[in-house]
């Protein structure tokens, strides 16, 4: 009986984990390539003021996020929103701290932006059209209020230009495998082998090692599923989600990422079948962005922010998480609300 529980928290958790492993891949050969780096150069170079920077490589993350999955955006984009704000002689802690809180917010439209959305629609089965279709207001609206609220808490003066020539934008391998692993993202309801074998064969193809760190990812599996097979034969968690409402389902999620993470979180609140499994997923998705303790992503943005020199501050973090969530979460309810009507 036992082994059956662990064998079914496993089912739900192993296809996410390898999903965001393939994805992860993808966006190393796509850096690899220099893409990223090229597109933060080139809307650096753009004739736009300082606050239209922001709000343009703010769109970036909001697009990668979507497409490659928040892991993916803060490893590979954190680093091209610093260089893009150092090109323009900027403050650069708005771009520092909006790469994450951005790709948190993002991280609701498709199931493979995040880790949560795939582990929660295990129980509820949803193709990616039919999910986007729902999420698109609430993830208009949280990308909306994230940049609104950032450029407004930065007031930013424009700085002096860094006329060194941009490196080249080439679409090869790298754009390839994005657009894949994109494709089959979208269109099967059960990616995670084609986009794991897009990015095997990317990296093998490009000879390159990516920058997966096994001992974040292999605890946080191996709590995951401790954690689903503890809701399989202890089911307070299910309870206290049927007896919700929307709101209290959200703010529900968004307490649990911040005191277990958002993945084990995900599958403790989500083993059995969940009333209100997108209200869920807002709260698991925005609300780590009130702690570092919230998401795996944070983890990740810590180590590629510091890998190029910068400087993030926990505490600032969290300020500027305490001012941002609410307004956010608030929005994205609303819109999810509306959108049934």
């Amino acid at each position: 009986m036992l082994q059956h529980t662990i064998l079914q928290a496993a089912g739900q958790a192993w296809p996410p984990f390898l999903l965001v492993t393939g994805l992860l891949l993808v966006g190393a050969v796509a850096a690899e390539d220099g893409l990223f780096e090229a597109l933060g150069a080139r809307l650096a170079d753009a004739r736009l003021g300082a606050q239209g920077l922001l709000l343009a490589l703010l769109a970036l993350v909001a697009a990668v996020t979507a497409v490659l999955n928040l892991d993916t955006s803060v490893v590979f984009l954190t680093p091209v929103l610093l260089h893009a704000a150092r090109r323009r002689r900027l403050d650069e802690r708005p771009f520092l701290y909006g790469s994450v809180f951005m790709a948190n917010a993002a991280s609701l439209l498709l199931p493979g932006s995040n880790l949560t959305n795939l582990l929660v629609l295990r129980s509820d089965p949803q193709s990616a059209v039919a999910f986007a279709a729902r999420m698109l207001p609430a993830w208009i609206a949280a990308c909306t209020v994230t940049a609104a609220c950032l450029a407004i808490a930065f007031r930013l003066e424009d700085g002096e230009r860094d006329h060194a020539e941009p490196p080249a934008l080439r679409f090869g391998l790298g754009a390839a495998a994005t657009l894949a692993a994109a494709l089959f993202a979208v269109s099967m309801q059960d990616a995670a082998l084609p986009v794991f074998a897009v990015g095997l064969a990317a990296t093998a193809l490009r000879r390159v090692r990516p920058r997966i760190d096994g001992r974040l990812l292999v605890p946080l599996f191996v709590l995951t599923v401790g954690l689903g097979s503890t809701a399989r034969v202890w089911h307070g968690p299910a309870h206290l989600l049927d007896s919700s409402g929307i709101w209290a389902a959200a703010g529900i999620g968004a307490l649990a990422s911040l005191l277990l993470n958002n993945l084990p979180a995900a599958v403790l609140l989500s083993a059995q079948p969940v009333a209100h499994p997108n209200a869920l997923l807002l709260g698991l998705d925005i609300g780590p962005n009130l702690a570092f303790t919230g998401s795996l992503s944070v983890v990740l943005w810590l180590q590629a922010s510091r890998a190029v020199g910068a400087r993030p501050s926990l505490r600032d973090y969290s300020r500027l998480g305490v001012i941002l969530v609410p307004p956010t979460l608030t929005a994205a309810l609303a819109a999810l609300l509306a959108a049934r009507l």
